[in-house]
């Protein structure tokens, strides 16, 4: 009881650190790199979901 008592007072210290890997990439530029590789990634989801969209409604309008 007591242990579980201590984690709910102290939960509010754990909300307060800063994300340390966020601001190292910061610092260093690469954070560009990782939203580069993130928007390329999604864009590519995008294309693919677009071209099987239109190869299903090819498939649907032959039938």
């Amino acid at each position: 009881m007591g242990c579980l008592l201590f984690l709910i007072l102290n939960l509010p210290t754990f909300a307060q650190d800063k994300p340390e890997m966020a601001d190292v990439m910061r610092s260093n530029g690469k954070i560009y790199v990782v939203v580069a590789v993130c928007l390329t990634i999604l864009i590519g989801l995008f294309v693919y979901v677009f071209a099987l969209d239109r190869k299903i409604k090819k498939m649907e309008k032959d039938n």
